[in-house]
């Protein structure tokens, strides 16, 4: 069972009230540190740990007045805690609790995607698995090439999932770092104790210099990771769009009873839920763009990239996690025509044999030049008059001289494919 798109714990995760839990919880964690230093007494300390909570809608009243979200999140803290506020914040800058609590909230989204690739990289283990000898034609520029088996387009995306889970892990792994280091990052007016310990207690390490603010290379890496999983899926998708038209119809979108695909076509079965992650994907390369142009800002800090990132860190951590459920679904439950998949193989009369037959004339020291003329004619006369590429070559006396009808039988077999495949899903890791 595909797990169901998990909308609603990433919509928590960007939550009014799960951001500024996390601002409370550094704020609180900070006011430790400096208990444990001997700057906050701990009767203060006590104070404000059983009476610090805030109110969200009171929050957005306050910044509404003041034009500051943590001066207006600080002040309905401190309407509930009394005279010991006075000790919440201290020798702290806005940036300290907005970068720390947004590695967090990344760390948390991240997590999530990261199960949805694990997930999607089962579902493509097993049509592996399923079909892995299930000999089919590979194309180059869209046109017949040679065999493959169908299994090793599975195997591929396998391999390639595997590519983005390692990318993502290393994304979360740099952007799961914190910093309270103070106005200009010098721990001016702050220990680097304190910095150290709220991020251990939230579970990040800490960065080892800042300016007011965390650079945004981290933010940027998290989010081209995204945008490069979205654009594999993308590549996925348009090979099943490819395969769904009717003219080859290898694999189709599964159906479902009562669903309908066009308003005016009652015979329309589209592929719209490749066509929909292909889409979604031109959004998070769009928005991870966003995030390299974050990169650069004035000095040791300013603001330009902050209304960037309320937009599109949340969104594309949402939709990242939408186009992998949906597209895991669309390949657990993909309709695969075994015959139209035979079909297609044989549809050009064996042509696609003809690199074998060529170079085993050359095996036989023929001369290439004569061995590419003597095949590539006949290739041209079986195109052109679509008859088999097998009896023309049986008919060939340039090419009888040097081949056995054993051998030519050989030629257009396919257990040497089949040893291949075992050799690539091996060095893959399916087995």
């Amino acid at each position: 069972m595909i797990p169901r798109y998990s909308r609603k714990e990433l919509t928590k995760i960007w939550s009014d009230e799960n951001k500024f839990k996390i601002w409370l919880d550094i704020e609180i964690l900070a006011c430790e540190a400096q208990c444990k230093l001997g700057n906050i007494p701990e009767k203060s300390l006590k104070t404000i740990q059983k009476k610090a909570k805030f109110n969200v809608k009171q929050i957005l009243n306050i910044e509404e007045t003041v034009k500051h979200d943590v001066i207006a999140f600080l002040t309905n803290v401190g309407s509930y805690v009394g005279l010991d506020s006075r000790f919440i914040h201290m020798g702290m800058t806005s940036s300290d609790v907005l970068d720390t609590a947004l590695s967090v909230q990344m760390k948390q989204a991240g997590e999530i995607i990261l199960k949805d690739l694990i997930e999607l990289k089962k579902i493509l283990f097993r049509k592996a698995v399923k079909y892995k000898y299930l000999t089919a034609i590979g194309r180059t520029h869209g046109i017949h090439a040679e065999p493959i088996t169908f299994g090793l387009k599975f195997a591929l995306w396998y391999d390639e999932t595997q590519r983005n889970i390692e990318r993502l892990i290393l994304a979360i792994n740099n952007i799961s770092v914190g910093q309270i280091s103070g106005a200009v990052g010098t721990y001016e007016h702050l220990s680097p104790f304190i910095e150290k310990y709220v991020c251990d207690k939230l579970g990040l390490k800490t960065t080892k210099i800042s300016t007011q603010i965390l650079q945004r290379d981290r933010h940027s890496e998290y989010m081209t990771t995204l945008a490069i999983i979205a654009s594999c899926i993308e590549k996925y998708a348009t090979e099943i769009r490819h395969l769904q038209r009717t003219e080859v119809l290898e694999v189709e979108e599964s159906f479902s009873k009562g669903q309908k695909g066009s308003s005016a076509m009652p015979h329309k079965k589209n592929p719209i839920t490749s066509e929909q992650v292909s889409g979604l994907a031109r959004v998070l390369r769009g928005n991870a763009l966003a995030s390299m142009e974050n990169i650069a800002l004035w000095h040791e800090r300013d603001i330009s990239h902050s209304s960037v990132e309320r937009i599109i860190v949340p969104d594309s951590t949402i939709l990242m996690d939408y186009i992998l459920n949906k597209f895991t679904s669309l390949v657990d439950n993909l309709v695969v025509y075994e015959d139209n998949i035979k079909r297609n193989l044989n549809l050009t009369n064996g042509l696609i044999f003809s690199q074998k037959v060529l170079l085993k004339l050359i095996e036989k020291k023929m001369r290439r030049e004569d061995a590419y003329r003597i095949v590539q004619n006949i290739a041209m006369k079986c195109w052109k008059e679509k008859v088999s590429f097998y009896n023309l070559i049986k008919k060939d006396k340039d090419a009888m001289k040097y081949l056995s009808i054993k051998e030519l039988n050989h030629i257009f077999g396919s257990d040497v494919l089949k040893k291949k495949v075992d050799f690539i899903y091996n060095r893959v890791g399916i087995k």
